[in-house]
């Protein structure tokens, strides 16, 4: 059996071979390129994959951003995406783990105005999410109309860690209170309540990130504690760009017992949804999504529709929350109810498209220019056969036959030297059967005149 010296190669390059007439190695170097390209494409592919499970960091139990949390987690596992919950102090608690990278936290609720101070590099905002007022409710017979009221008091103004506290301790200082003869106190909410209400402290401050909605509810209805109306709320928020104005209609807590008994004004920050810069944007959109059915509705504060908001403090809004609010969930994800399917489509898009915007001007620019080489590859044999050819018409001595010749065989010489790829096979032998017509005419001239 006879032996075949050619080595086995694999197909692709056999292909590029045959077809374009590249040489082993070239043809090797574009078969791999290609197939970095696709293995490029297939990880980022996988590494591009939202995640299926996301770490939330809330608040104390039982306070408003707990009770988000947990519709969150709700939400999302109807999408088949885990959330954990991890419990907090408040919103200053919830910023520090997200500057920390070595929490693990992907995502927390944070009142604005606390990040003035607070380095954020690595953090952005998904946009405002509820108004959080300010609760203060004090002991006296008469009602305050100042915070001024409250120097030489005992007051709790909510544990280290929660936003409560940041924020009552700037309302105290810009109104003169810094400490002694004042006191101040870290206990928590509920301890804080019972204590106002056993008249052992005059004034708390609470936030929804640290206080649950049924101490505030009872602190609404305890006898001979009032809550404070923000009378001066104009000037607070002109001090203060992170504040908002609200207005707390009389009856809204307690229709049957009118509480509270008129009209009152409360100021507070909004509360904002921060994640880490690197948080994936189908994730980004689907929190988006689900904050829309959570906090959408109409409530003692809001109107329906209000939030989530592309309101920007501290933090900046992420490209994806930006896109988000200015065109909503896209094509896809409107179209396919299942959030994986319509990620991974949406993934393949984004690596397809691109290589085909890339590969049509490459098929249609890479066949001409390949074939416009393999000519000049042709034309460079077929112009000194044209000259030969010329110059061989008319009578030839034996000499200047014998010159002709050896430029014809100088031709074939470089015609023997071409590699010319299969498709082209056609054109190639018929340089070679015209160089052959000529040598024959030019051996039949140069016999005769021998």
């Amino acid at each position: 059996m006879q032996k075949t010296n050619e080595k086995k190669r694999f197909g692709l390059i056999t292909t590029l071979i045959e077809t374009f007439g590249f040489s082993p190695a070239v043809a090797t170097a574009t078969a791999l390129f290609c197939i970095a390209v696709l293995v490029l494409a297939i990880a980022w592919l996988v590494r591009s994959a939202p995640p299926r499970k996301i770490v939330l960091t809330s608040g104390p139990e039982g306070s408003s951003f707990q009770r988000w949390a947990l519709a969150y987690q709700k939400q999302l596992a109807t999408r088949g995406m885990t959330l954990e919950i991890r419990t907090s102090a408040g919103s200053i608690d919830n910023l520090q783990r997200l500057r920390d990278p070595n929490s693990h936290v992907d995502i927390g609720f944070v009142q604005s105005g606390l990040a003035k101070e607070t380095e954020t590099t690595g953090l952005v905002s998904l946009g405002s999410l509820a108004y959080q007022p300010l609760w203060v409710f004090y002991r006296g017979a008469a009602p305050m109309t100042k915070l001024s009221e409250l120097a030489g008091r005992r007051i709790a103004l909510g544990a280290q860690g929660s936003g409560s506290r940041a924020l009552a301790l700037t309302l105290l200082q810009a109104n003169g209170i810094t400490g002694a003869p004042t006191t101040f106190l870290e206990s928590d909410a509920d301890a804080a309540a019972t204590d106002l209400i056993n008249g052992n402290i005059d004034a708390v401050f609470l936030m929804g990130d640290s206080a649950p909605l049924q101490t505030l509810r009872t602190l609404m209805r305890a006898p001979d504690v009032r809550l404070f109306d923000f009378e001066q709320a104009d000037a607070y928020i002109r001090r203060n760009a992170f504040l908002s104005k609200m207005d707390l209609p009389a009856g809204s807590i307690d229709l049957g017992k009118n509480i509270p008994a008129e009209n009152m004004v409360l100021v507070g920050p909004t509360v904002e949804l921060i994640a880490r810069e690197d948080l994936n944007p189908a994730v980004s959109d689907l929190l988006l999504e689900v904050a829309t059915r959570v906090h959408g509705n109409s409530g003692l504060l809001q109107k329906r529709g209000e939030f989530p908001t592309p309101i920007e403090h501290e933090i900046p809004l992420s490209d994806d929350a930006v896109r988000y609010y200015k065109s909503g969930k896209s094509f896809l994800y409107r179209t396919i109810h299942n959030f994986w399917l319509a990620s991974l489509l949406n993934r393949m898009l984004v690596v397809v498209v691109p290589l085909i915007l890339v590969a049509i001007p490459a098929v249609k620019f890479f066949p001409a220019a390949f074939r416009f080489s393999i000519q000049l590859r042709l034309y460079r044999c077929y112009r000194p056969l044209l000259r030969v050819e010329r110059d061989s018409f008319g009578a030839l001595s034996p000499e200047r036959a014998e010159e002709l010749l050896r430029r014809l065989d100088e031709i074939e010489a470089s015609l023997n030297r071409l590699k010319i790829p299969a498709s082209f096979g056609d054109r190639f032998y018929s340089l070679r059967s015209h160089l052959v017509f000529i040598r024959e005419r030019l051996l039949r001239q140069k016999r005769e005149h021998a």
